[in-house]
């Protein structure tokens, strides 16, 4: 990968920063501010053009200009100044600086040799890319392609759907994407529709060519022309295009265009397909999402998904066995290895090809079995080279991100938050000044996502909460993580290492390999701990005891008895996961640079927090409000997320909403110690989540409270979440007035109070009402969640809720849903858990009324069908 200098130039950029307050930079003023122009102008070639040759040479230097500086910032911070001067040995930075030097010069010469050898190196590069152009004269007989090549399976409604997009009556031209990671099977499925009968009659003037990633224009027009005229044309460029264009025009015509990789291609030649209005369609294969919505965003894309473990098995035993029968002795053993290869059609037919060659023995199978995605990484380079493709596509600031996801097991299950708080505190993420870095750091989340990198394994509220990453490309990126000397992944009994950048332990089965990792971690960055199964462990004490300049400690899947204390010696600290049952002791405020701070404790010195100027998100078990003059507030500019109890005493919630002017995620669990309370979060302009609940006493017998509060609430909120409040109906209106941007709304044991009756008048009261009038519209609201409320009657209609997505009502006493709530043409599910029998029953109506009046879409689900009336 060309190295990125991302890390080094934030690191830069934070010293120099003039609003931070910890160090004075002086007579190196000049000097850093060299090294910070040079590495950023080092980096944006490196964004432009790839150096391989020089990867390891930009590596050395930068980590060494890491470990000079921050060695620095760390000895400084250890010694206890609250301000320091910051002075660096002039000879060591100034080495630095010449390499990078050095290094500009040979990059730009590179830069400058490849212009010159481009055109004819591509050229000659491209005349021997395999371009498949296929038409009724010269397309290849079955009898020229292995029979084995030719198995699929699993793909017979893929064909269906796409021969009905490209057959329908709709005259208009249309592009039709096929969108899916390497290997699924894209290109296949493409062909199998290319050749079909129906297609083959359908179409007058099909025609078919692979564009790949460095594609060449001239050879791609004439693969397209050859499929019509059967001969070769020479003429330029553009003179191809126009004959393309007028080939095409007035024709019925069928394009398919196999594995593009980029818009500026789709640019270049979209105005050579003319629109015939006579059905014509345009094909295209692509592993990013993005270039097929680009291609036409109108139009849904056909997302290839992985085989089912019984197409996955059907799919290896066809090329195993063919029509014959498998033996007993193999069906378990080959079952697994069809599993192990995650559904992925390439994967499987590469370990197929590999077990068509070898004897037939339980043995020998199971062998192979014990580790298949090795099996096939060595039994096929090609495999590994398809792959590697999309790898080397990303951007390169993608790059690193992609390689981070190796620091976890197999199938493991991570939240996008904690990998994106993770890219942030390794130095990864640059925002463009628009966006926060969480924010920046999420469009590259999704960005993977597109290009079908990482798997969205759960959705929360309609968007993506948490990722895996596919087996075979898991494998790819350990091994590009030990090329790149980015991460070293250890699962044995001991560490084999030497000062690697980053560092990831599988502890799940003990943590030995943790203990034995004192020695050569002086420089490493990042240590993350997994354990699957049980949290509970004992902290690894003096196992880092020497990795005085570490960023990230993500102990977030452990658990130990005490808070380590040890913890407070890595002042370089910017992530810091951690749970424990004891709380977090003094010391909090020596970790500096702390970003974010995720941890189910408590704080013995809470005030402390408050000296953490640099804290961007902060997820804890509770903080004890004190008076403000004791708790001495400073104002915490960048703090954007807090998770946490607010115990003991929320009569002081004022000093504290005041120092989090910028926080756009709000969770806080109140305890008030009287019976109403106004908390006005007005001033919070930027808040977008909020979450609150009324932590008091519940009755014993009775779902709602006793007290209530109110809050006011600023203009931006897009998604509430109310815990055990009690809500006057005239709240519950003012939301519908003041959050014009409200897509999520949820309301949990939740009690609605009349503007008539006190909270003791509530509490003898048997049912509950929530009516809305007419004017009562939640304009944006998307998805509305009511659990555990004991309201009976909710009167309410379309006009209430008209952007109403999914509706989900949970162990509520409702005796129906509303009839009108069905008209509403944006839902899109219903769900009722543990709700009384008429609730189902109105639902049920609800959809088949829905049904009979042609809307399909409206679906139901009703899960733990425990009826409590």
């Amino acid at each position: 990968m060309a190295y990125n200098l991302q890390p080094l130039i934030t690191i830069l950029e934070g010293i120099l920063d003039p609003d931070q307050p910890r160090w004075v930079v002086d007579e190196n003023n000049p000097q850093l501010q060299s090294l910070l122009h040079k590495a950023t102008s080092l980096q944006q070639l490196l964004d432009k053009s790839s150096f391989t040759k020089l990867d390891n040479q930009i590596r050395k230097v930068a980590h060494q200009a890491e470990d000079i500086i921050e060695s620095h910032m760390v000895d400084h911070m250890l010694s206890g100044s609250e301000c320091v001067r910051f002075t660096l040995s002039t000879p060591d930075l100034q080495q630095v600086i010449l390499d990078l030097d050095s290094l500009m010069e040979q990059a730009e010469k590179l830069v400058e040799m490849e212009d010159k050898k481009m055109p004819r190196e591509l050229d000659s590069a491209m005349e021997q890319v395999k371009l498949v152009d296929m038409d009724d004269k010269n397309m290849p007989s079955s009898s020229s392609s292995s029979s084995k090549s030719a198995v699929v399976v699993g793909i017979d409604e893929d064909l269906t759907q796409l021969k009905d997009r490209l057959t329908r009556m709709e005259k208009k031209l249309e592009i039709v994407p096929i969108v899916g990671m390497g290997g699924v099977g894209k290109t296949t499925l493409a062909r199998k529709l290319y050749e079909d009968p129906l297609i083959v009659d359908h179409f007058a003037y099909r025609a078919w060519t692979t564009v790949s990633q460095d594609y060449n224009m001239r050879q791609i027009l004439k693969s397209l022309l050859r499929c019509k005229t059967g001969n070769e044309c020479d003429e330029h460029t553009d003179e191809l295009k126009v004959m393309l264009h007028k080939n095409l025009y007035g024709r019925k015509y069928l394009i398919v265009l196999d594995d593009i990789w980029n818009t500026i291609f789709w640019d270049e030649m979209r105005m050579y397909f003319p629109d015939n209005n006579n059905g014509s369609r345009i094909v295209i294969t692509t592993r990013e999402s993005d270039v097929a919505n680009y291609a036409d965003s109108s139009r849904s894309q056909h997302q290839v998904q992985l085989l089912s473990e019984s197409e996955s098995w059907n799919l290896l035993h066809q090329h195993v066995f063919g029509e014959e029968e498998c033996p007993l002795v193999l069906q378990e053993i080959g079952r697994k290895i069809a599993k192990d290869c995650g559904g992925l059609p390439l994967a499987i037919s590469v370990i197929g090809g590999l077990l068509s060659k070898m004897e037939r023995s339980e043995d020998v199978w199971r062998k192979i079995g014990d580790n298949v995605i090795a099996e096939i990484a060595e039994s096929n380079r090609q495999c590994y080279s398809i792959l590697s493709l999309s790898y080397n596509h990303l951007p390169n600031h993608l790059k690193p991100c992609f390689l981070y996801m190796g620091a976890f097991p197999e199938d493991f299950e991570i939240k996008g938050s904690r990998l994106v708080l993770l890219w942030v505190a390794e130095g990864f993420v640059k925002s463009n000044g628009e966006k926060s870095l969480e924010e920046e750091a999420e469009d590259w989340l999704k960005s993977l996502v597109e290009r079908n990198l990482f798997m969205v394994r759960e959705y929360k509220y309609g968007k993506p909460k948490s990722y895996s990453m596919h087996d075979m490309l898991r494998d790819l990126c350990i091994r590009k993580c030990d090329e790149d000397k980015f991460l070293y992944v250890n699962n044995g009994p001991r560490v084999t290492f030497s000062n690697p950048r980053r560092v990831s332990f599988d502890t799940s089965n003990g943590n030995d390999s943790v203990k034995g990792s004192t020695e050569s971690v002086s420089l490493t960055r990042s240590v993350i701990l997994i354990c699957i199964g049980s949290k509970r462990s004992e902290f690894p004490y003096g196992a880092f005891s020497t990795s005085r300049l570490l960023r990230a400690l993500d102990f977030t899947d452990m658990w130990f008895s005490e808070f380590p204390t040890e913890i407070f010696e890595f002042v370089n600290l910017r992530f810091l996961g951690v749970g424990c049952s004891s709380n977090i002791p003094r010391g909090i405020s020596r970790l500096w640079n702390l970003q974010t701070l995720i941890s189910d404790c408590n704080f013995d010195v809470p005030c402390e927090l408050w000296q953490l100027s640099e804290l961007r998100n902060l997820k804890v078990f509770g903080i004890k409000l004190l008076k403000d003059e004791e708790m001495n507030y400073s104002v915490m500019k960048k703090l954007q997320m807090i998770s946490a109890y607010v115990v003991k005493d929320a009569t002081y919630l004022d000093g504290f909403l005041e120092s989090i002017p910028n926080i756009k995620r709000l969770k806080i669990c109140y305890q008030l110690q009287v019976a109403s309370m106004v908390i006005d979060l007005s001033h919070l302009h930027k808040l977008e989540i909020l979450s609150c609940s009324d932590w008091r006493n519940i009755s014993p017998t009775k779902h709602y409270l006793y007290c209530h509060f109110k809050v006011i609430f600023p203009c931006n909120i897009k998604k509430l979440y109310l815990f055990s409040c009690g809500l006057h109906l005239e709240v519950l209106r003012s939301l519908r007035s003041t959050l014009h941007k409200l897509e999520v709304l949820k309301l949990n044991q939740c009690t609605f109070i009349s503007e008539e009756k006190t909270c003791e008048e509530e509490e003898n009261t048997s049912e509950e009402e929530w009516k809305l009038a007419e004017e009562d519209v939640f304009c944006s609201l998307q998805f509305l969640y009511l659990e555990v409320l004991m309201f009976v009657r909710w009167i309410a209609d379309e006009t209430n809720f008209p952007r109403l997505r999914h509706l989900r009502v949970y162990g509520c006493n409702l005796e129906e849903i509303p009839s009108g709530i069905g008209e509403i043409p944006t839902l899109q599910l219903i769900e009722l858990i543990e709700c009384r029998k008429s609730a189902v029953a109105s639902a049920k109506r609800i959809v088949e009324e829905q049904s009979e009046n042609g809307n399909y879409d409206l679906k139901l689900r009703i899960t733990n069908k425990i009826i409590w009336f």
